[in-house]
């Protein structure tokens, strides 16, 4: 009898934890598209980077291959408080980026700055309506 009560207890328990998730903010699904559209893009520019016939190591590029991702994923799963910020810093890293490589890799990381930026104004209502 014990055996068939302790996956009841277990399923309740997992039950629990749910209402936690549905929870997350609006912003949250856009920050994270936006944070896997910048990772395929980084992943195609490294692999640009370090082909047979590889881009120039240029400003732009640089910026590409390394920021996007790091900047996203801050805003997309920490903390609520740096989520703007690290949003915002994103965006102006995707536009430099964007401007630098427009002519080779550039126009791989427009989606992501598009969903990025659909991200960031639906996170701007949340931050002011939590600091009143």
């Amino acid at each position: 009898m014990a055996i068939q009560n302790a996956p009841a207890a277990s399923a309740s328990a997992v039950g629990a934890a749910q209402p936690a998730a549905t929870s997350a903010s609006p912003s949250r699904p856009w920050l994270i598209g936006a944070f896997l559209l910048a990772g395929a893009a980084q992943l195609i520019t490294i692999s640009a980077l370090v082909s047979v016939d590889p881009l120039s190591a240029t400003w732009g590029a640089l910026l590409l291959a390394i920021a996007p991702v790091l900047l996203t994923a801050a805003a997309a799963f920490g903390p609520r408080a740096a989520a703007l910020p690290a949003a915002l810093a994103a965006v102006v890293a995707l536009v430099a980026g964007i401007a630098g490589e427009i002519t080779h890799i550039g126009a791989f990381f427009v989606p992501a700055l598009v969903v990025l930026i659909i991200g960031v104004i639906k996170l701007w209502p949340e931050r002011s309506s939590t600091q009143s």
